[in-house]
Protein backbone atom coordinates (compact mmCIF):
# COMPACT_ATOMS: atom_id res chain seq x y z
CA UNK A 1 0.00 0.00 0.00
CA UNK A 2 1.26 3.47 -0.98
CA UNK A 3 -0.38 5.74 1.87
CA UNK A 4 -0.75 2.91 4.60
CA UNK A 5 1.45 0.40 5.84
CA UNK A 6 -0.41 -1.74 7.99
CA UNK A 7 1.08 -4.73 8.14
CA UNK A 8 4.79 -4.50 9.33
CA UNK A 9 5.13 -7.62 11.56
CA UNK A 10 7.79 -8.53 13.76
CA UNK A 11 9.75 -11.57 13.11
CA UNK A 12 9.63 -14.71 15.04
CA UNK A 13 11.69 -14.89 18.63
CA UNK A 14 11.04 -14.71 22.11
CA UNK A 15 8.89 -11.47 23.08
CA UNK A 16 10.51 -8.22 24.66
CA UNK A 17 9.03 -7.30 28.16
CA UNK A 18 6.97 -4.49 27.05
CA UNK A 19 4.82 -7.05 24.41
CA UNK A 20 4.60 -9.23 27.58
CA UNK A 21 0.66 -8.93 27.25
CA UNK A 22 0.44 -9.55 23.10
CA UNK A 23 -1.82 -11.81 21.91
CA UNK A 24 -0.19 -15.36 22.83
CA UNK A 25 0.40 -18.15 20.60
CA UNK A 26 -3.20 -20.86 20.06
CA UNK A 27 -1.99 -23.93 22.05
CA UNK A 28 -2.86 -27.28 20.60
CA UNK A 29 -1.75 -29.68 23.29
CA UNK A 30 -3.87 -31.86 25.63
CA UNK A 31 -5.29 -28.80 27.85
CA UNK A 32 -6.71 -27.12 25.18
CA UNK A 33 -8.30 -30.36 23.71
CA UNK A 34 -9.76 -31.06 27.72
CA UNK A 35 -10.94 -27.81 26.98
CA UNK A 36 -12.96 -27.46 23.67
CA UNK A 37 -14.27 -30.56 24.88
CA UNK A 38 -15.68 -28.97 27.91
CA UNK A 39 -16.88 -26.36 25.54
CA UNK A 40 -19.13 -28.49 23.54
CA UNK A 41 -21.41 -28.81 26.73
CA UNK A 42 -20.97 -25.11 28.36
CA UNK A 43 -21.78 -23.37 24.99
CA UNK A 44 -18.35 -21.56 24.88
CA UNK A 45 -18.31 -20.30 28.50
CA UNK A 46 -15.70 -21.02 31.18
CA UNK A 47 -16.57 -22.71 33.94
CA UNK A 48 -13.91 -21.41 35.88
CA UNK A 49 -14.83 -18.12 35.26
CA UNK A 50 -18.39 -19.12 36.91
CA UNK A 51 -17.11 -21.01 39.38
CA UNK A 52 -14.71 -18.31 40.65
CA UNK A 53 -17.30 -16.04 40.75
CA UNK A 54 -19.36 -17.71 42.92
CA UNK A 55 -16.55 -18.89 45.05
CA UNK A 56 -16.38 -14.61 45.59
CA UNK A 57 -19.60 -14.25 46.10
CA UNK A 58 -20.07 -16.69 48.56
CA UNK A 59 -17.30 -16.67 50.33
CA UNK A 60 -18.02 -12.62 51.06
CA UNK A 61 -21.60 -13.14 51.19
CA UNK A 62 -20.47 -16.19 54.19
CA UNK A 63 -18.59 -13.44 55.87
CA UNK A 64 -21.30 -11.12 56.36
CA UNK A 65 -23.93 -11.95 58.65
CA UNK A 66 -25.55 -8.26 58.18
CA UNK A 67 -26.58 -9.55 54.96
CA UNK A 68 -27.65 -12.88 55.84
CA UNK A 69 -29.99 -12.03 58.22
CA UNK A 70 -31.54 -9.00 55.62
CA UNK A 71 -31.59 -12.21 53.25
CA UNK A 72 -33.64 -14.50 56.10
CA UNK A 73 -35.94 -11.16 56.54
CA UNK A 74 -36.29 -11.23 53.23
CA UNK A 75 -37.38 -14.96 52.83
CA UNK A 76 -39.00 -14.65 56.20
CA UNK A 77 -41.21 -11.83 54.52
CA UNK A 78 -41.72 -13.64 51.27
CA UNK A 79 -43.34 -16.86 52.82
CA UNK A 80 -45.84 -14.42 54.57
CA UNK A 81 -46.82 -12.74 51.31
CA UNK A 82 -46.74 -16.58 49.21
CA UNK A 83 -49.26 -17.33 52.12
CA UNK A 84 -51.31 -14.21 51.74
CA UNK A 85 -54.51 -13.35 49.06
CA UNK A 86 -52.88 -12.28 46.18
CA UNK A 87 -52.46 -8.62 45.66
CA UNK A 88 -54.70 -7.60 42.81
CA UNK A 89 -51.64 -5.46 40.83
CA UNK A 90 -49.26 -7.46 38.87
CA UNK A 91 -45.78 -6.90 38.60
CA UNK A 92 -45.02 -5.68 35.16
CA UNK A 93 -44.21 -8.94 33.10
CA UNK A 94 -44.08 -9.47 29.56
CA UNK A 95 -44.32 -13.32 30.34
CA UNK A 96 -47.54 -13.38 32.75
CA UNK A 97 -48.93 -10.30 30.82
CA UNK A 98 -51.85 -13.14 29.68
CA UNK A 99 -55.31 -12.53 31.79
CA UNK A 100 -55.10 -16.18 32.15
CA UNK A 101 -52.31 -15.66 34.45
CA UNK A 102 -55.08 -14.64 37.27
CA UNK A 103 -56.56 -17.73 37.86
CA UNK A 104 -55.90 -20.30 39.79
CA UNK A 105 -53.32 -22.14 40.72
CA UNK A 106 -51.81 -20.55 38.16
CA UNK A 107 -51.84 -16.96 39.97
CA UNK A 108 -49.77 -18.86 42.91
CA UNK A 109 -47.47 -20.30 40.64
CA UNK A 110 -46.64 -16.66 39.22
CA UNK A 111 -46.89 -14.92 42.52
CA UNK A 112 -44.11 -17.69 44.18
CA UNK A 113 -41.98 -17.11 41.21
CA UNK A 114 -42.19 -13.41 40.90
CA UNK A 115 -41.51 -13.72 44.82
CA UNK A 116 -38.00 -15.88 44.49
CA UNK A 117 -37.10 -13.69 41.45
CA UNK A 118 -37.33 -10.73 44.47
CA UNK A 119 -35.23 -12.65 46.88
CA UNK A 120 -32.45 -13.58 44.15
CA UNK A 121 -32.33 -10.24 43.05
CA UNK A 122 -31.88 -9.24 46.85
CA UNK A 123 -29.09 -11.88 47.49
CA UNK A 124 -26.82 -10.82 44.33
CA UNK A 125 -26.96 -7.31 45.04
CA UNK A 126 -23.44 -6.15 45.68
CA UNK A 127 -21.45 -7.10 48.87
CA UNK A 128 -18.57 -4.93 50.16
CA UNK A 129 -15.41 -6.64 49.25
CA UNK A 130 -16.69 -8.71 46.07
CA UNK A 131 -15.30 -8.03 42.86
CA UNK A 132 -17.97 -5.89 40.82
CA UNK A 133 -17.71 -8.36 37.94
CA UNK A 134 -17.82 -11.17 39.72
CA UNK A 135 -21.12 -9.58 41.55
CA UNK A 136 -22.32 -9.13 37.99
CA UNK A 137 -21.67 -12.75 36.56
CA UNK A 138 -23.75 -14.24 39.53
CA UNK A 139 -26.77 -11.93 39.19
CA UNK A 140 -26.80 -12.82 35.57
CA UNK A 141 -26.25 -16.50 36.55
CA UNK A 142 -29.34 -16.21 39.02
CA UNK A 143 -31.49 -14.37 36.28
CA UNK A 144 -30.40 -17.30 33.43
CA UNK A 145 -31.61 -20.21 36.05
CA UNK A 146 -34.57 -18.15 37.20
CA UNK A 147 -35.52 -17.49 33.17
CA UNK A 148 -35.10 -21.23 32.83
CA UNK A 149 -37.78 -22.53 35.99
CA UNK A 150 -39.99 -19.48 35.20
CA UNK A 151 -43.86 -21.58 35.08
CA UNK A 152 -43.75 -19.79 31.82
CA UNK A 153 -41.97 -22.33 30.33
CA UNK A 154 -43.69 -25.55 30.88
CA UNK A 155 -46.99 -27.04 30.00
CA UNK A 156 -48.55 -27.81 33.26
CA UNK A 157 -47.96 -24.37 34.67
CA UNK A 158 -48.57 -21.95 32.12
CA UNK A 159 -51.99 -21.39 31.25
CA UNK A 160 -51.93 -20.31 27.80
CA UNK A 161 -51.05 -23.96 26.81
CA UNK A 162 -53.03 -25.30 29.15
CA UNK A 163 -56.12 -23.86 27.27
CA UNK A 164 -54.65 -24.15 24.00
CA UNK A 165 -54.16 -27.95 24.40
CA UNK A 166 -57.97 -27.73 25.74
CA UNK A 167 -58.95 -25.90 22.80
CA UNK A 168 -57.16 -27.94 20.05
CA UNK A 169 -57.38 -31.53 21.68
CA UNK A 170 -53.60 -31.03 21.67
CA UNK A 171 -53.02 -30.38 18.48
CA UNK A 172 -50.84 -27.43 19.87
CA UNK A 173 -48.69 -30.09 21.10
CA UNK A 174 -48.18 -32.09 18.17
CA UNK A 175 -47.39 -28.71 15.85
CA UNK A 176 -44.97 -28.00 18.40
CA UNK A 177 -43.20 -31.00 18.22
CA UNK A 178 -43.11 -30.67 14.42
CA UNK A 179 -42.12 -27.39 15.20
CA UNK A 180 -39.06 -28.84 16.77
CA UNK A 181 -38.13 -31.39 14.98
CA UNK A 182 -38.02 -28.74 11.93
CA UNK A 183 -35.70 -26.58 13.53
CA UNK A 184 -33.64 -29.47 14.50
CA UNK A 185 -32.97 -30.85 11.38
CA UNK A 186 -32.24 -27.85 9.88
CA UNK A 187 -29.73 -26.70 12.73
CA UNK A 188 -28.00 -29.75 11.80
CA UNK A 189 -27.63 -29.30 8.16
CA UNK A 190 -27.48 -25.71 7.83
CA UNK A 191 -26.47 -24.64 11.26
CA UNK A 192 -29.29 -21.90 11.21
CA UNK A 193 -32.95 -21.50 11.09
CA UNK A 194 -32.75 -20.33 7.51
CA UNK A 195 -36.38 -19.59 5.89
CA UNK A 196 -37.06 -20.33 2.35
CA UNK A 197 -38.93 -16.82 1.75
CA UNK A 198 -35.99 -14.78 2.56
CA UNK A 199 -33.12 -15.85 -0.46
CA UNK A 200 -30.11 -13.21 -0.56
CA UNK A 201 -30.31 -11.89 -4.46
CA UNK A 202 -34.15 -12.84 -4.87
CA UNK A 203 -35.87 -11.83 -1.80
CA UNK A 204 -33.01 -9.90 0.28
CA UNK A 205 -29.82 -7.91 -1.03
CA UNK A 206 -31.68 -6.94 -4.48
CA UNK A 207 -30.10 -3.53 -4.39
CA UNK A 208 -28.30 -3.18 -8.02
CA UNK A 209 -24.44 -3.25 -8.20
CA UNK A 210 -21.44 -4.62 -8.99
CA UNK A 211 -18.24 -6.36 -7.16
CA UNK A 212 -15.66 -4.12 -8.42
CA UNK A 213 -13.07 -5.31 -6.58
CA UNK A 214 -11.42 -9.02 -4.67
CA UNK A 215 -9.02 -10.25 -2.58
CA UNK A 216 -8.59 -13.06 -0.06
CA UNK A 217 -10.84 -11.20 2.72
CA UNK A 218 -13.08 -8.86 0.94
CA UNK A 219 -15.17 -8.22 -1.96
CA UNK A 220 -16.19 -5.08 -2.62
CA UNK A 221 -19.57 -4.20 -4.10
CA UNK A 222 -20.48 -0.99 -6.31
CA UNK A 223 -24.00 -0.11 -6.07
CA UNK A 224 -25.26 1.46 -9.71
CA UNK A 225 -26.15 4.69 -9.14
CA UNK A 226 -29.10 6.45 -9.99
CA UNK A 227 -28.67 9.40 -10.51
CA UNK A 228 -26.29 11.19 -13.77
CA UNK A 229 -24.41 13.36 -11.13
CA UNK A 230 -23.38 12.03 -7.70
CA UNK A 231 -20.98 13.74 -4.80
CA UNK A 232 -17.60 13.91 -5.02
CA UNK A 233 -16.99 12.03 -1.91
CA UNK A 234 -18.32 8.20 -2.24
CA UNK A 235 -19.30 6.41 1.07
CA UNK A 236 -17.81 3.21 1.97
CA UNK A 237 -19.32 1.13 4.57
CA UNK A 238 -17.43 -1.29 6.62
CA UNK A 239 -19.93 -3.84 7.97
CA UNK A 240 -18.55 -6.10 11.71
CA UNK A 241 -16.76 -8.73 10.24
CA UNK A 242 -19.49 -10.89 12.50
CA UNK A 243 -21.99 -10.07 10.38
CA UNK A 244 -23.36 -10.65 6.86
CA UNK A 245 -23.15 -6.76 5.42
CA UNK A 246 -27.10 -6.71 3.56
CA UNK A 247 -27.99 -6.06 7.06
CA UNK A 248 -27.69 -2.36 5.51
CA UNK A 249 -29.70 -3.78 2.68
CA UNK A 250 -32.03 -6.33 3.34
CA UNK A 251 -34.97 -5.04 1.31
CA UNK A 252 -36.38 -2.37 -1.27
CA UNK A 253 -38.31 -0.66 1.34
CA UNK A 254 -35.62 -0.18 4.73
CA UNK A 255 -32.07 -0.18 2.52
CA UNK A 256 -29.93 2.37 3.43
CA UNK A 257 -27.24 1.61 0.44
CA UNK A 258 -30.51 2.40 -1.76
CA UNK A 259 -31.38 5.16 0.01
CA UNK A 260 -28.31 6.90 -0.08
CA UNK A 261 -27.88 6.01 -3.71
CA UNK A 262 -30.99 8.15 -4.17
CA UNK A 263 -29.62 10.89 -1.82
CA UNK A 264 -27.22 11.11 -4.67
CA UNK A 265 -24.02 9.46 -2.93
CA UNK A 266 -21.96 6.44 -5.02
CA UNK A 267 -22.14 3.65 -2.63
CA UNK A 268 -19.61 1.29 -1.41
CA UNK A 269 -20.12 -1.45 0.82
CA UNK A 270 -17.11 -3.97 2.10
CA UNK A 271 -18.01 -7.52 1.94
CA UNK A 272 -16.51 -10.03 4.27
CA UNK A 273 -15.34 -14.00 3.49
CA UNK A 274 -16.63 -16.01 5.73
CA UNK A 275 -13.25 -17.95 7.25
CA UNK A 276 -13.21 -21.43 7.72
CA UNK A 277 -9.69 -23.82 9.62
CA UNK A 278 -7.78 -22.47 6.59
CA UNK A 279 -7.98 -18.82 7.88
CA UNK A 280 -7.24 -19.19 11.57
CA UNK A 281 -3.81 -17.30 10.74
CA UNK A 282 -6.03 -14.25 9.99
CA UNK A 283 -5.67 -11.40 12.46
CA UNK A 284 -6.42 -7.75 12.75
CA UNK A 285 -4.00 -6.27 10.96
CA UNK A 286 -4.67 -8.35 7.66
CA UNK A 287 -8.52 -7.51 8.07
CA UNK A 288 -7.08 -3.75 8.51
CA UNK A 289 -4.93 -4.44 5.35
CA UNK A 290 -6.58 -6.96 3.31
CA UNK A 291 -9.94 -5.33 4.52
CA UNK A 292 -10.30 -1.63 5.09
CA UNK A 293 -7.09 -0.77 3.50
CA UNK A 294 -7.35 -2.50 0.21
CA UNK A 295 -10.81 -1.23 -0.14
CA UNK A 296 -10.00 2.56 -0.11
CA UNK A 297 -6.90 1.98 -2.61
CA UNK A 298 -9.93 0.62 -4.88
CA UNK A 299 -11.95 3.92 -4.21
CA UNK A 300 -9.24 6.46 -3.96
CA UNK A 301 -6.08 5.21 -5.42
CA UNK A 302 -4.51 9.00 -5.18
CA UNK A 303 -3.91 11.35 -2.09
CA UNK A 304 -5.89 14.01 -3.53
CA UNK A 305 -9.49 11.55 -3.42
CA UNK A 306 -11.51 12.03 -0.85
CA UNK A 307 -14.20 9.02 1.05
CA UNK A 308 -16.50 9.54 3.54
CA UNK A 309 -15.95 6.58 5.42
CA UNK A 310 -18.68 4.69 7.56
CA UNK A 311 -18.24 2.12 10.13
CA UNK A 312 -21.03 -0.76 11.90
CA UNK A 313 -20.36 -1.67 15.69
CA UNK A 314 -17.25 -3.76 14.96
CA UNK A 315 -16.41 -2.04 11.79
CA UNK A 316 -16.81 0.96 13.41
CA UNK A 317 -14.14 0.12 15.67
CA UNK A 318 -12.04 -1.42 12.89
CA UNK A 319 -12.57 1.73 11.23
CA UNK A 320 -11.27 4.12 13.93
CA UNK A 321 -7.99 2.46 14.36
CA UNK A 322 -7.65 2.96 10.88
CA UNK A 323 -8.40 6.54 10.38
CA UNK A 324 -6.33 7.63 13.47
CA UNK A 325 -3.30 5.12 11.44
CA UNK A 326 -3.85 7.27 8.38
CA UNK A 327 -3.89 10.50 10.65
CA UNK A 328 -0.32 9.33 11.84
CA UNK A 329 0.82 8.74 8.67
CA UNK A 330 -0.21 12.08 7.00
CA UNK A 331 -2.87 9.85 4.42
CA UNK A 332 -5.51 12.66 4.04
CA UNK A 333 -8.15 10.48 1.88
CA UNK A 334 -10.71 10.07 4.78
CA UNK A 335 -13.03 12.79 4.56
CA UNK A 336 -15.53 12.46 7.21
CA UNK A 337 -15.99 9.64 9.42
CA UNK A 338 -19.50 7.68 10.45
CA UNK A 339 -20.12 5.26 13.39
CA UNK A 340 -23.33 3.36 13.35
CA UNK A 341 -23.65 1.76 16.88
CA UNK A 342 -19.40 1.57 17.23
CA UNK A 343 -17.17 1.67 20.31
CA UNK A 344 -13.55 2.95 20.91
CA UNK A 345 -13.59 2.69 24.79
CA UNK A 346 -14.64 -0.68 25.94
CA UNK A 347 -14.49 0.15 30.17
CA UNK A 348 -18.14 0.00 30.09
CA UNK A 349 -19.75 -2.59 27.19
CA UNK A 350 -22.46 -3.84 28.80
CA UNK A 351 -23.33 -6.93 30.09
CA UNK A 352 -21.23 -8.66 27.01
CA UNK A 353 -18.44 -7.93 29.54
CA UNK A 354 -19.39 -10.92 31.91
CA UNK A 355 -18.72 -13.22 28.97
CA UNK A 356 -15.02 -11.53 28.28
CA UNK A 357 -12.44 -11.50 31.06
CA UNK A 358 -8.84 -13.71 30.92
CA UNK A 359 -10.19 -16.78 32.33
CA UNK A 360 -12.96 -16.39 29.36
CA UNK A 361 -10.71 -15.57 26.87
CA UNK A 362 -7.72 -18.21 27.17
CA UNK A 363 -11.03 -20.77 27.21
CA UNK A 364 -12.33 -19.70 23.98
CA UNK A 365 -8.51 -19.57 22.61
CA UNK A 366 -8.16 -23.44 23.45
CA UNK A 367 -11.74 -24.19 21.61
CA UNK A 368 -10.84 -21.75 18.67
CA UNK A 369 -7.34 -23.60 18.83
CA UNK A 370 -8.71 -26.96 17.72
CA UNK A 371 -11.28 -25.77 15.25
CA UNK A 372 -9.21 -22.68 13.84
CA UNK A 373 -12.35 -20.38 14.30
CA UNK A 374 -15.32 -19.48 16.23
CA UNK A 375 -18.99 -21.30 15.00
CA UNK A 376 -21.25 -18.68 14.48
CA UNK A 377 -23.64 -20.78 16.95
CA UNK A 378 -20.69 -20.34 19.64
CA UNK A 379 -20.51 -16.56 19.47
CA UNK A 380 -24.21 -16.31 18.91
CA UNK A 381 -25.16 -18.39 22.39
CA UNK A 382 -23.78 -15.52 24.45
CA UNK A 383 -26.02 -12.73 22.47
CA UNK A 384 -29.08 -14.83 22.69
CA UNK A 385 -28.37 -15.01 27.00
CA UNK A 386 -28.22 -11.69 27.34
CA UNK A 387 -31.79 -11.65 26.26
CA UNK A 388 -32.80 -15.12 27.15
CA UNK A 389 -36.61 -14.23 27.60
CA UNK A 390 -36.73 -12.68 24.11
CA UNK A 391 -34.66 -14.90 22.58
CA UNK A 392 -34.80 -18.14 23.48
CA UNK A 393 -38.03 -19.13 26.22
CA UNK A 394 -40.34 -16.78 24.01
CA UNK A 395 -39.79 -19.10 21.53
CA UNK A 396 -39.78 -22.14 22.83
CA UNK A 397 -43.38 -21.59 24.52
CA UNK A 398 -44.90 -20.29 21.04
CA UNK A 399 -43.35 -22.16 18.54
CA UNK A 400 -42.96 -25.85 20.47
CA UNK A 401 -45.94 -25.44 23.30
CA UNK A 402 -48.64 -23.05 21.87
CA UNK A 403 -47.89 -24.69 18.40
CA UNK A 404 -47.43 -21.28 16.34
CA UNK A 405 -45.06 -20.14 14.24
CA UNK A 406 -43.69 -16.16 14.72
CA UNK A 407 -43.72 -14.66 11.08
CA UNK A 408 -40.16 -13.82 10.17
CA UNK A 409 -39.33 -10.69 8.52
CA UNK A 410 -36.13 -9.71 6.72
CA UNK A 411 -34.07 -8.64 10.12
CA UNK A 412 -35.07 -12.07 11.29
CA UNK A 413 -33.55 -13.94 8.63
CA UNK A 414 -30.25 -12.10 8.56
CA UNK A 415 -29.88 -12.73 12.15
CA UNK A 416 -29.78 -16.53 10.83
CA UNK A 417 -27.20 -15.96 8.41
CA UNK A 418 -24.28 -15.29 11.21
CA UNK A 419 -20.62 -15.80 10.42
CA UNK A 420 -17.54 -17.54 11.82
CA UNK A 421 -14.13 -15.52 13.06
CA UNK A 422 -11.00 -16.47 12.74
CA UNK A 423 -9.21 -17.58 15.64
CA UNK A 424 -6.45 -15.31 15.92
CA UNK A 425 -8.59 -12.09 15.04
CA UNK A 426 -11.41 -13.12 17.69
CA UNK A 427 -8.45 -13.63 19.94
CA UNK A 428 -6.84 -10.29 19.05
CA UNK A 429 -9.96 -8.58 19.30
CA UNK A 430 -11.22 -9.50 22.47
CA UNK A 431 -7.61 -9.35 24.33
CA UNK A 432 -6.24 -5.71 22.47
CA UNK A 433 -9.93 -4.24 22.85
CA UNK A 434 -11.98 -5.70 25.17
CA UNK A 435 -9.85 -6.63 28.13
CA UNK A 436 -6.75 -4.39 27.28
CA UNK A 437 -8.81 -1.30 25.96
CA UNK A 438 -5.79 -0.25 23.50
CA UNK A 439 -7.34 1.69 21.17
CA UNK A 440 -8.95 4.25 23.59
CA UNK A 441 -5.87 4.06 25.85
CA UNK A 442 -3.18 5.01 22.41
CA UNK A 443 -1.49 1.62 23.25
CA UNK A 444 -3.29 -0.31 19.64
CA UNK A 445 -0.29 -1.03 17.12
CA UNK A 446 -0.99 -0.65 13.31
CA UNK A 447 1.81 -1.35 11.09
CA UNK A 448 4.12 -1.92 14.47
CA UNK A 449 3.53 1.19 15.67
CA UNK A 450 1.16 2.89 18.17
CA UNK A 451 -2.09 4.99 17.20
CA UNK A 452 -3.93 7.40 19.37
CA UNK A 453 -7.09 8.63 18.50
CA UNK A 454 -6.80 11.99 19.23
CA UNK A 455 -4.94 12.04 16.08
CA UNK A 456 -8.50 11.70 14.11
CA UNK A 457 -8.71 15.48 12.52
CA UNK A 458 -11.94 15.02 10.16
CA UNK A 459 -15.66 15.49 11.58
CA UNK A 460 -17.34 12.17 12.98
CA UNK A 461 -20.90 11.56 12.80
CA UNK A 462 -21.72 9.10 15.51
CA UNK A 463 -24.79 7.12 16.21
CA UNK A 464 -25.90 5.56 18.95
CA UNK A 465 -28.99 3.44 19.81
CA UNK A 466 -31.66 4.04 23.10
CA UNK A 467 -31.73 0.07 23.17
CA UNK A 468 -28.27 -1.46 22.49
CA UNK A 469 -27.06 -4.30 24.75
CA UNK A 470 -24.09 -4.85 22.49
CA UNK A 471 -22.77 -1.51 22.33
CA UNK A 472 -24.58 0.58 25.03
CA UNK A 473 -25.23 4.33 24.09
CA UNK A 474 -23.50 5.84 26.82
CA UNK A 475 -20.19 3.75 26.22
CA UNK A 476 -20.35 4.83 21.98
CA UNK A 477 -20.92 8.07 23.49
CA UNK A 478 -17.43 8.36 24.35
CA UNK A 479 -16.04 9.45 21.04
CA UNK A 480 -16.55 12.94 22.07
CA UNK A 481 -14.21 12.58 25.29
CA UNK A 482 -11.62 10.56 23.30
CA UNK A 483 -11.52 12.33 19.79
CA UNK A 484 -9.81 16.23 19.77
CA UNK A 485 -12.34 16.98 16.16
CA UNK A 486 -15.80 18.21 15.62
CA UNK A 487 -18.49 15.13 17.16
CA UNK A 488 -22.19 14.97 16.09
CA UNK A 489 -23.59 12.45 18.47
CA UNK A 490 -27.07 11.08 17.28
CA UNK A 491 -29.26 9.09 19.69
CA UNK A 492 -31.87 7.15 18.12
CA UNK A 493 -34.98 4.75 19.42
CA UNK A 494 -34.23 1.38 18.73
CA UNK A 495 -31.70 -1.66 19.69
CA UNK A 496 -28.58 -2.35 18.46
CA UNK A 497 -29.97 -3.06 14.30
CA UNK A 498 -33.33 -2.23 14.33
CA UNK A 499 -32.34 1.24 15.78
CA UNK A 500 -29.68 1.55 12.57
CA UNK A 501 -32.00 0.01 9.92
CA UNK A 502 -34.60 3.06 10.83
CA UNK A 503 -35.64 3.95 7.31
CA UNK A 504 -38.04 7.47 6.89
CA UNK A 505 -41.67 6.57 7.48
CA UNK A 506 -40.60 3.77 10.09
CA UNK A 507 -43.41 4.07 12.83
CA UNK A 508 -42.62 5.27 16.43
CA UNK A 509 -38.75 6.26 15.47
CA UNK A 510 -37.13 9.49 17.05
CA UNK A 511 -33.88 10.54 17.53
CA UNK A 512 -31.62 13.28 19.20
CA UNK A 513 -28.64 15.11 17.49
CA UNK A 514 -26.04 17.65 19.00
CA UNK A 515 -22.57 19.09 18.27
CA UNK A 516 -19.35 18.93 20.04
CA UNK A 517 -17.04 20.96 18.26
CA UNK A 518 -13.23 20.64 19.13
CA UNK A 519 -12.37 22.87 22.15
CA UNK A 520 -15.73 22.46 23.44
CA UNK A 521 -16.14 21.80 27.15
CA UNK A 522 -17.14 17.78 28.05
CA UNK A 523 -20.76 17.47 28.79
CA UNK A 524 -21.99 13.88 30.19
CA UNK A 525 -23.71 11.32 28.19
CA UNK A 526 -26.90 11.97 31.11
CA UNK A 527 -26.56 15.63 30.90
CA UNK A 528 -26.75 15.43 26.63
CA UNK A 529 -29.57 13.28 27.04
CA UNK A 530 -31.46 16.01 29.51
CA UNK A 531 -31.20 18.86 27.37
CA UNK A 532 -30.62 17.88 23.43
CA UNK A 533 -34.42 17.99 22.40
CA UNK A 534 -36.20 14.67 20.55
CA UNK A 535 -36.54 15.04 17.25
CA UNK A 536 -39.67 13.16 15.31
CA UNK A 537 -38.79 10.29 12.72
CA UNK A 538 -35.54 8.81 10.92
CA UNK A 539 -32.03 9.73 11.81
CA UNK A 540 -31.10 8.85 8.30
CA UNK A 541 -32.37 12.46 6.86
CA UNK A 542 -30.25 14.36 9.51
CA UNK A 543 -27.02 12.31 8.37
CA UNK A 544 -27.48 12.77 4.40
CA UNK A 545 -27.83 16.45 5.12
CA UNK A 546 -24.76 16.26 7.09
CA UNK A 547 -22.46 14.25 4.75
CA UNK A 548 -23.77 16.95 1.83
CA UNK A 549 -22.34 20.00 3.98
CA UNK A 550 -19.28 18.28 4.11
CA UNK A 551 -19.26 17.53 0.46
CA UNK A 552 -17.42 19.10 -2.01
CA UNK A 553 -19.37 19.58 -5.19
CA UNK A 554 -20.98 17.30 -7.51
CA UNK A 555 -19.39 14.83 -10.40
CA UNK A 556 -20.54 12.90 -13.59
CA UNK A 557 -20.59 9.09 -13.13
CA UNK A 558 -21.50 6.00 -15.35
CA UNK A 559 -24.26 3.88 -13.64
CA UNK A 560 -21.98 0.59 -14.46
CA UNK A 561 -18.91 0.06 -13.60
CA UNK A 562 -15.93 0.08 -15.99
CA UNK A 563 -15.03 -3.37 -14.97
CA UNK A 564 -17.39 -5.74 -12.91
CA UNK A 565 -16.13 -8.88 -11.25
CA UNK A 566 -20.18 -10.27 -10.96
CA UNK A 567 -23.40 -8.66 -10.01
CA UNK A 568 -23.81 -8.05 -6.28
CA UNK A 569 -24.01 -9.28 -3.57
CA UNK A 570 -21.57 -10.96 -4.82
CA UNK A 571 -20.00 -14.73 -3.94
CA UNK A 572 -18.45 -14.31 -0.51
CA UNK A 573 -22.49 -13.22 1.28
CA UNK A 574 -23.25 -16.88 0.25
CA UNK A 575 -20.21 -18.83 2.51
Amino acid sequence: MDHLVLNDRPSEGPRPMDQATETPEPRRDLDSVFHSSVARFTGGLSPAALSTAILDWGLHLAGSPMRQAELWHHAWTNAIWASAPLPLSMVEDKRFRSGNWVYPPFAQYRHWFQLTESWWSHATDPIDGVNPTHQRIVAFAARQMLDMLSPANTALSNPDVQFQTWRTGGRNLVDGLSNWLVDANRLMTTGALNNPAFTVGKTLAVTEGDVVYRNTLIELIRYRPTQRHVYREPILIVPAWIMKYYILDLSPSNSLVAWLRDQGFEVYVISWKNPDADDAELGLEDYLELGLGAALDAIAPTAESRVHAVGYCLGGTLLSASVAACARDGDPRIATVTLLAAQVDFTEPGELSLFINESQVAFLEDMMATQGYMRADQMAGAFRMLRSNDLIWSRVIRHYLLGERTQMNELMAWNADATRMPARMHSEYLRQMFLENRLAKGQFKVGGRPIALTDISVPIFAVATEKDHVSPWRSVYKIGLLTDTDVTFCLTAGGHNGGIVSEPGHPRRHHRIGLKSEGNLFVSADQWYETTSEIAGSWWPSWADWLKARSEGCRFVTSAPDQSLGPAPGTYVFQ
